[in-house]
């Protein structure tokens, strides 16, 4: 034990409190607590910034790496825990186990709070499956300034390890919705005055030449890695765009065409 590191127990593997903290990697228990468990400096660092911390678990002998955030855990006065190497392995969903874990409250949000704010630029996903995507789309969203990313339909958890990881601690900088009725969800966009864009290889307007559109409140809309926007949603966007590709490459992934949009959208807005 390290002699500067408040003196208490270390969970074993087999401790109730490690084995009823596993049980957050199904959505079904994330769901049924309202919480879900964090990995990672980044993330950890970041959730306890926001007042969702529950406790906080430190592998006991990484316990040296992590000073400045385990003083920050007792000021705080939230419950800390140190973890045996095997706890640690038996928490963590990655190859080697970052060592510091957070157990926080969801994150999601009311669109309709989201949209009482009079946002000027939404991040909208219909149906991703992909935990990576989402976590890749949410960091995208929150680096450019955006003010919300909207998941409809029938989409991944956001509080998903790997989607938790991807977003490298953003998922607790930017307000995060979830809601399974996409039209709903659009036409309240709608009703906000929120002009909504998808983007298509042929699409009428080249990013190149949209700043005028992207400078006023908009809602890019991307479709799911598989299938791409159904054909509703993108004839009933108010604008389709294309991005234009000057090499070989035929078309981007949602992380990529994310981006781009989002630069461009933050760029006209002079985020």
């Amino acid at each position: 034990m390290n002699s500067y590191r408040p003196a208490m127990d270390v969970l074993s593997e087999r401790s109730s409190r490690v084995v009823s903290l596993v049980k957050y990697r199904r959505a079904s228990a994330r769901k049924a607590e309202g919480r879900f468990l964090v990995e990672g400096f980044n993330s950890v660092d970041a959730a306890l910034s926001t007042g969702r911390v529950l406790s906080v678990l430190v592998r006991d002998s990484d316990s040296h790496k992590h000073v400045g955030l385990v003083d920050r855990v007792l000021e705080a006065d939230i419950p800390l825990y140190w973890l045996s190497d095997k706890a640690a392995d038996r928490l963590s969903e990655t190859t080697t186990a970052p060592g510091v874990f957070a157990e926080c409250t969801l994150v999601t949000t009311d669109l309709d709070d989201v949209l009482a704010g009079d946002p000027t630029l939404l991040v909208v996903a219909v149906e991703p499956r992909e935990p990576g995507n989402v976590g890749t789309l949410t960091r995208c969203a929150d680096a450019m300034g955006a003010d919300a990313v909207l998941l409809l339909g029938d989409t991944v958890d956001p509080h998903n390890a790997k989607a938790v990881r991807a977003s490298a601690g953003s998922i607790f900088h930017i307000p995060v919705v979830r809601e399974v009725n996409v039209q709903r969800a659009l036409e309240a966009v709608r009703r906000r005055g929120i002009v909504t864009l998808a983007t298509t290889m042929d699409g009428e307007l080249s990013l190149d030449d949209a700043a005028s559109v992207l400078a006023g409140p908009h809602a890019w809309l991307f479709g799911n890695e598989a299938h791409g926007l159904p054909a509703e949603l993108l004839a009933g966007a108010d604008h389709r765009l294309s991005i234009p590709i000057r090499g070989r490459a035929e078309s981007l992934n949602l992380a990529a065409a994310s981006a781009i949009c989002l630069y461009a959208s933050a760029r006209a807005q002079g985020s």
